[in-house]
């Protein structure tokens, strides 16, 4: 049952509270009856985030940013906000399962501070770089995965990663865990499918467990991405706290919610509905005020990153089962 966890139970109720407090003394009816949209398109980011390795910022981030034209610092942000939130509900949900491999979830914990360090990286250099050129990048990753994603045969069986990783692989995956914080200091989220590819990909992990790792690593950067933004910047506006807490109670019940779907069915219907998503998006941005910079990066982040997605996921499909390099048990 989804609310069988007695942990689990207590957050919920704990965090609902927290919310009846925040939001009496923070926002108010009127505010959330005039951005209604918010916690509607949080509706679907949510899900996504609890169901997939795209955090509910793919959803987010080019709805607000491309369709709504809100600014891309302020959708960014939005992303991390609601991602804390939303992404450490479904954690919670996850590591208080009966019977959850703990064991197989302890490597998330070093992941943490090495894509956190990314994330300052990327908020402190690339932040200048043209919207545009963002928004593009953005959308070629996440419709490009979710294609190689749907399209290719990436099911590995590894249960845990190894303690003993070699040199070239922790180099590797720190390397990717950095790209990922990048990721997450210009778009809110992303820091979960790079780090996907890579757990199924170089170590053959089980998608499940995968996917769950990559939701606890990113529920944990929207958390310490939002206390940078929010402590050390001091760029958070009280507009920005109101629309958190409009999607607040929808991302707190969904994200959860889609973990829970995800460990009872086949969810290939669902990625290809987000596969679709992601094409209407990208033709969208590109239609909308076309130029050919858009069009042109947008081309060539897609091609490129394709290939990644493509040959790394379609690499372990060729693998024989007896060539996993991470135990089953």
């Amino acid at each position: 049952m989804f609310f069988e966890s007695r942990i689990f139970r207590r957050w919920y109720i704990g965090m609902m509270t927290l919310w009846l407090v925040l939001f009496t003394s923070l926002s108010n009816l009127p505010f959330l009856l005039e951005h209604w949209y918010y916690p509607a398109i949080m509706v679907l980011g949510a899900f996504v985030a609890g169901l997939t390795p795209e955090g509910g910022g793919a959803v987010a981030f080019p709805v607000l940013s491309i369709f709504l034209d809100v600014d891309r610092t302020m959708a960014r942000d939005f992303s991390l906000m609601i991602q804390s939130i939303g992404m450490t509900s479904a954690s919670i949900w996850l590591l208080s399962r009966k019977n959850a491999p703990l064991r197989a979830y302890a490597p998330v914990l070093w992941f943490i501070p090495i894509c956190f360090v990314g994330f300052v990286f990327g908020m402190n250099t690339l932040q200048h770089i043209p919207v545009y050129v963002i928004q593009a990048l953005f959308l070629s990753l996440i419709l490009t995965f979710a294609l190689a994603y749907i399209v290719s045969k990436h099911r590995g069986t590894g249960l845990i990663l190894p303690a003993n990783l070699g040199l070239t692989d922790r180099a590797l995956l720190c390397l990717i865990l950095f790209a990922g914080g990048i990721c997450a200091s210009l778009f809110g989220t992303g820091a979960d499918i790079v780090l996907y590819t890579l757990l199924v990909t170089r170590f053959r992990m089980d998608e499940k467990i995968a996917t769950h790792q990559s939701i606890m690593l990113m529920a944990a950067i929207s958390v310490l991405g939002y206390g940078y933004r929010f402590f050390w910047d001091q760029s958070l506006t009280q507009y920005q706290v109101q629309t958190w807490l409009c999607a607040y109670p929808v991302v707190l019940f969904m994200a959860p919610f889609g973990s829970y779907i995800l460990s009872k069915l086949n969810v290939e219907w669902m990625l290809r509905g987000i596969v679709l998503l992601n094409i209407f998006q990208m033709a969208y941005f590109n239609l909308k005020a076309p130029t050919l910079a858009k069009l042109g990066y947008s081309a060539g982040f897609s091609a490129i990153l394709f290939m990644v997605f493509w040959f790394t996921l379609a690499r372990l499909a060729r693998q024989a089962p007896g060539e996993a390099k991470l135990q089953t048990t």
